[in-house]
């Protein structure tokens, strides 16, 4: 079947030009990255509202958000598959490939988030068993059975945004997570705090808000795909109910290398956070800020990755090794650009960064200052490294490569990143500086394990379908 409204480009013989790949990645890049930093701004929204709870209540969130977050990256892996099988389906005009990508997606995201939901149930028995605080552990597992709810509509509303950022209509996604992070905003002020003549429910109403909002943002995405003319040819919604086996087991088979590379980074982070606590209070918070600093422009160049995964995926589908090749160069070339705007920034102005987050009147916030400037040197530094190396991730992910780079992750991080960092800030008494430098040599290795990984591919020929 042929699509009648999709963005596909030249064909195998008539490749893209560079100009054409530049806008494509950057019309299709920054809406995604916008997309990105409105999802970060829900979770950033409901720690500072639960903040002025008191300091057991954050606890608690804190520690269930992680938990949550973990279950549902590893699920985020089966919905970041979807996005290169719909992409090279869409390159070649399959529609009907398309829709059995998305559909079977959604299928294994319900799949995953029904088994997930029973050890999350259990979530107050495992913080008792893992030693935490009783009411922590109360009023987290009290929290977890009402924010369990959404992770089925959170992975759903990721596999549509892979759909349609496949089909590389990104603006949709970008509004409506900004819809649904202002009615995030809004229903946790009510719920927690008794606004609006609505009952005050504490950390139970920032539960409900999440759930309502993940739900809000799934519904307007379903609508959207449903109703819009120009997706009617791929038809997603017709006979939903119908399996598809052998599409249900490419999305498995792809999804959960994606999901466990991503869990391995997430872990190398907070293994992280485990050794800068053992160092000092004053240490991880200045850790956490400037971490904190690191995330939101990583945000950047995230999202350039999934536009590299569908303008490299596209290019595979439809068999243009040489549209493959100006795909991946110019989504490399553009996220190493803006990434060492970004290090301009941490390398030039420390201190105004990091005071955003400190009351400098407050006992000790000199210290956290003077402590975090060097790790935003480091975090300078490898942004560069992160950049490269999430962008060649898409670029792999973008010809089904997931296997591999799962395994050069789990290896850079776990075999090289973390030892390096233990070893500086223990052994070698570097401290907490050390533990950065080991995160940007896991980093490193795996950026340019990455790239090596994808160019061996290019020059092989293993980069059309």
């Amino acid at each position: 079947m042929v699509s009648l409204g999709a963005n596909v480009e030249g064909g195998a013989g008539a490749p893209t030009s560079w100009g054409a790949h530049l806008r494509g990645m950057l019309l299709l890049g920054l809406p995604l990255i916008g997309a990105q930093l409105a999802q970060m701004s829900i979770n950033v929204t409901n720690t500072i509202l639960i903040g002025r709870l008191g300091p057991v209540e954050l606890a608690a969130a804190v520690l269930t958000s992680q938990t949550f977050y973990v279950f549902w990256m590893f699920g985020s892996g089966f919905a970041y598959a979807v996005m290169p099988m719909a992409a090279a389906a869409n390159g070649r005009r399959d529609t009907r490939a398309v829709r059995r990508s998305v559909r079977m997606g959604l299928w294994v995201v319900a799949a995953y988030s029904a088994v997930v939901m029973i050890p999350l149930w259990f979530t107050h028995d495992i913080f008792v068993a893992l030693g935490q605080d009783p009411r922590v552990a109360e009023l987290g597992g009290h929290y977890m059975r009402i924010l369990q709810w959404s992770m089925l509509p959170y992975l759903a509303t990721f596999v549509l945004r892979s759909y349609l950022s496949a089909l590389e209509r990104p603006r949709p996604v970008l509004v409506i997570t900004v819809l649904g992070a202002l009615i995030n905003a809004l229903a946790n002020y009510a719920l927690i705090f008794g606004n609006f003549g609505l009952p005050a429910l504490g950390l139970t109403g920032s539960g409900i808000a999440s759930v309502t909002t993940s739900v809000f943002i799934l519904a307007a995405l379903v609508v959207y795909t449903r109703v819009l003319p120009a997706l009617a040819p791929y038809d997603l919604w017709r006979r939903f109910h119908l399996p598809d086996w052998e599409a249900f087991a490419e999305v498995a088979r792809l999804g959960w290398p994606i999901g466990a590379t991503i869990v391995a980074e997430v872990g190398l982070f907070t293994a992280a956070s485990v050794m800068m606590g053992w160092i000092g209070t004053v240490e991880l918070a200045a850790h956490g800020i400037a971490l904190q600093l690191a995330s939101i422009s990583f945000m950047v160049p995230l999202g350039l990755s999934s536009a590299a995964t569908v303008r490299v995926g596209s290019a595979y589908g439809r068999g243009s090794a040489e549209d493959v090749s100006r795909a991946a160069r110019v989504a490399m070339m553009v996220a190493i650009g803006i990434a060492f705007f970004a290090a301009l920034l941490f390398w030039m102005f420390p201190e105004r960064l990091i005071g955003l987050y400190l009351d400098l009147g407050q006992p000790d916030a000199a210290r956290v200052l003077t402590t975090a400037i060097p790790l935003l040197f480091v975090a300078a530094a490898f942004q560069l490294i992160d950049a490269m190396q999430v962008t060649a991730s898409g670029v792999l992910r973008g010809l089904k490569d997931t296997r591999t780079p799962m395994l050069i992750a789990v290896g850079s991080y776990w075999a090289v990143g973390m030892p390096i960092a233990y070893t500086l800030a223990f052994p070698l008494g570097w401290q907490g500086i050390g533990v950065w430098w080991g995160l940007a040599a896991g980093l490193a290795v795996a950026a340019f394990s990455m790239t090596a990984r994808y160019l061996q591919r290019e020059r092989s020929g293993q980069v059309t379908a």
